[in-house]
Parts: structure tokens; C-alpha cells; sequence
């Protein structure tokens, strides 16, 4: 018995291990991703970013939940969300185009995706989640690992932040009222989300002539640096 309680031990200290390096692979991609667009774009869509692991009695009591033999092999299998990620952004386009950029990448296999935002719960909630598998390289040799990523915008995670709070408080038994009041709220953020996305479009055809003026300046100064480049070359030319 001790042997076995000890090699269980190990096991889902493994998974832990395995889940958190996963967490590490994600946000080294994310963070790539914010440098690009901010060198490249002068923007950067993503607000913040936070991640979570599973604990191993989380985990445990999830699969005695749903009725998972305890073993490593069948936890791997069937519980997908000891890993997460949460993205928030700035505006809606900018959830899309972040999910868009991560599951794209070559070693990223997507599960499944799942549009919340689109086509929103029944109590408001609204968000992208992707379930998605990365390598993680081991001295043993690459495993992969399922993250549950979550993008969402500022309006929609401090809805669903809100929410989360209400229903723990009241152990899912929400009073009728107050579920009518989040889903008021939730249009409200929707309405908001959508207004701010405008203005933010109007600003950013603003910054255009900004940026052009920028580019011009650039051209300029390299224009010069090659006519000075040149007249030293002609200096320094040994004669004919």
C-alpha cells in the first residue's frame, strides 16, 4: 500500500509538472505575441494575462465527480482543463485575431473551439475558448499537454468575474433577480464593448497620417545616410 500510494504520488506530480510547463510554453508564446505587435504594429491587444494550474486534490475531486478511475492515464484522457490560460483584451476584434495567431502556430493542434461571444450563454457569459494541445520536452521526450485557453475583452472578464462571485456566494442557487440584473449587465458590456471598438477604430484612422509621417522620416533619414554614404565613397575612390 505504501508502495502504491507512493507511485501514485509521483504519477500526479508528474501531471502537475507536465501542466506547468505547458502553462510556462503558453505564456512565452504570448508574451512573443505581444512583443510582435507591439515592435511591428505600435499596439498591443492583449491587456493581461493569467494562468492557472489544477491542484492534484482539485483534480481528484473532479474525477470522483465525474465518475474517473483515479489513474494518471484516465485523468491525462479525460480531465482537459488542469491547465489554463486566460487572455484578456482590449477590444472584440482583438480576441479573434490573438486566438487566431495562437492556434495557428505549427506545433499547436486545436481540440476544439468554442465562440461564447458569438453566440453568448443562456446567462450572459461571454468569451472564445479553445482546448488546444502543446508539446512539452522532456529528458524523456515530448508529451503533449491540453491547455484550456479563454480570450475574452476587460468588459467581458469583469462580467464574468462578477458572476463567478454571485453564484459561489449563493452555491448556484442565484436568486431570480439578481440573474436578471447580470444578464442586464451583460447586454450593458456588450453595448459598451461595441461602443468602445468604435472609437477605437476613429483613433486609429487618426494615428494613420501619424504613422505615415513617421515612415517618411524614416525614408528620409535613410535617403541621406546613403547620399552620405556615397559622397564618402566617391572621396575615398582611388583615382582612374
Amino acid at each position: 500500500m505504501v508502495q502504491l500510494a507512493r507511485r501514485l504520488r509521483q504519477d500526479f506530480d508528474r501531471i502537475q509538472m507536465e501542466h506547468e510547463f505547458a502553462i510556462d510554453e503558453m505564456l512565452t508564446k504570448v508574451s512573443i505575441l505581444r512583443r510582435e505587435f507591439q515592435h511591428l504594429h505600435r499596439y498591443n491587444p492583449i491587456e493581461h494575462v493569467t494562468s492557472r494550474v489544477k491542484s492534484p486534490s482539485s483534480t481528484l475531486k473532479k474525477a470522483a465527480r465525474l465518475g474517473i478511475d483515479p489513474t494518471p492515464e484516465a485523468i491525462r484522457e479525460r480531465i482537459r482543463d488542469i491547465a489554463g490560460v486566460r487572455i484578456t483584451c482590449s477590444f472584440i476584434a482583438d480576441t479573434y485575431r490573438v486566438l487566431e495567431a495562437l492556434t495557428s502556430q505549427t506545433d499547436v493542434r486545436v481540440i476544439n473551439v468554442k465562440d461564447y461571444i458569438a453566440e453568448p450563454k443562456p446567462n450572459g457569459y461571454k468569451s472564445l475558448h479553445a482546448l488546444i494541445e502543446i508539446p512539452v520536452f522532456l529528458s524523456t521526450g515530448a508529451v503533449n499537454v491540453a491547455v484550456e485557453l479563454q480570450v475574452r475583452t476587460i468588459a467581458m472578464d469583469f462580467w464574468a468575474s462578477l458572476e463567478h462571485k454571485i453564484h459561489y456566494k449563493y452555491d448556484g442557487d442565484v436568486p431570480a433577480g439578481l440573474v436578471t440584473s447580470l444578464t442586464a449587465a451583460a447586454r450593458a458590456a456588450q453595448i459598451l464593448d461595441e461602443h468602445m471598438e468604435q472609437l477605437h477604430r476613429e483613433v486609429r484612422g487618426l494615428d494613420t497620417d501619424t504613422v505615415d509621417d513617421e515612415m517618411r522620416v524614416d525614408e528620409q533619414t535613410l535617403l541621406q545616410l546613403w547620399k552620405m554614404a556615397r559622397a564618402n565613397a566617391d572621396d575615398t575612390a582611388p583615382d582612374a
